[in-house]
């Protein structure tokens, strides 16, 4: 099968939406499929307010509309609500085609928290979005809950997956902090509500992995708090292994995928009892949820590796990937007739 994935989030972004996308296309190459990413690095980009590191293709529906029907896939998935999510949008719906969609991101309670714009209408503004989808791929269950409640249709469960080569457990090395190590990985943004990990009056040392916009004032802020930055995979493998505790305060993420690599390096969890921690501490052998997030943290700190090492071997890339496959909507071939396949251009400069 060849597979359209039209996406906003693509590299050179790091985060658990461009993972999954990548270790999946992977997967279902190594199974005979040809996979191709339209993402921001195909189109004039711009960057966003707020948020620089993410690019916006600008105006971007003419040159995918010609590069989709050069491509002539078999398969189209949308990843995101974004300018290129929309333009796909348009060109399928214009032509009559079935396509996918996935539910990656609780948009409009990060909308609420950067601008305080009311959930009814970003929710309204979502549901517009993949209204005509053949299927909206959401990971976690108490997400596809809240979204049957708010009026989403056609919701189909996607698992994730974990490397557990890449993410394991590793004897500890002289740090130089305090422990216990309470480690954060994941964008440094309002919306993963950081202070909040911050804020706690914890033994030992904070640590903070991973880069964006709230970086430099959370730095200046919190002198005792160690920040590395963005990493890449070795190191944040080395930085798992080397904590005590992961602590995810997020309290709006769809799923959490580093808490499952977390997991996987023999690291327990500490969160509060929302979408996404929920979905992932299923089992208090691995971690402890609470709405005091430093009872959490404390209750967390003294599971056992081997046990967290064990959960997180459920997670597995192989089943995310076959249900993304099995979700996928076939394309009539008489879409595409009379064109022939040919070469798609280059990326275009940002």
């Amino acid at each position: 099968m060849r597979i359209a994935i039209v996406s906003d989030a693509w590299r050179p972004q790091i985060n658990g939406v461009v993972r999954t996308i990548e270790t999946v296309s992977q997967l279902l190459r190594t199974d005979g499929h040809e996979v191709e990413v339209f993402g921001p690095d195909r189109f004039r980009t711009l960057p966003c307010p707020s948020y620089p590191e993410i690019r916006l293709s600008l105006f971007p529906s003419a040159r995918l509309a010609h590069m989709l029907r050069l491509y002539a896939p078999d398969a189209i998935h949308l990843v995101t609500e974004g300018p290129l999510g929309w333009a796909a949008r348009k060109f399928c719906l214009a032509r009559d085609i079935p396509f996918t969609t996935a539910y990656h991101t609780r948009f409009p309670e990060y909308v609420q928290a950067r601008i305080r714009l009311p959930l009814s209408w970003s929710y309204a503004f979502m549901r517009r979005f993949h209204a005509p989808s053949a299927g909206v791929l959401v990971v976690a269950q108490s997400i596809r809950d809240d979204l049957t409640q708010r009026g989403f249709k056609n919701l189909v469960p996607w698992s994730r997956g974990v490397d557990i080569a890449a993410f394991h457990p590793r004897s500890r090395t002289q740090t130089g902090d305090a422990r216990p190590i309470w480690l954060y990985a994941g964008r440094v943004a309002i919306e993963k509500n950081i202070k909040a990990f911050l804020d706690l009056d914890l033994p030992g040392t904070k640590w903070v992995v991973g880069g964006g916009p709230q970086l430099g004032e959370l730095k200046r802020r919190y002198k005792d708090a160690r920040f590395f930055g963005s990493v890449d995979t070795d190191e944040l493998s080395l930085r798992y292994a080397e904590s005590d505790c992961f602590v995810f305060p997020s309290r709006t993420d769809t799923f959490g995928l580093v808490m499952v690599e977390a997991l996987a390096s023999g690291i327990p969890v500490a969160g509060y009892p929302v979408p996404g921690p929920l979905d992932v501490v299923t089992d208090p052998k691995v971690g402890a949820l609470d709405e005091d997030l430093r009872t959490a943290c404390l209750a967390a700190i003294d599971r056992d590796p081997a046990d967290c090492r064990r959960h997180a071997e459920g997670f597995t890339w192989e089943r995310c990937a076959a249900q993304f496959l099995a979700a996928l909507q076939p394309i009539p071939r008489g879409v595409w007739q009379p064109l022939k396949r040919r070469a798609l251009p280059d990326a275009a400069a940002s």
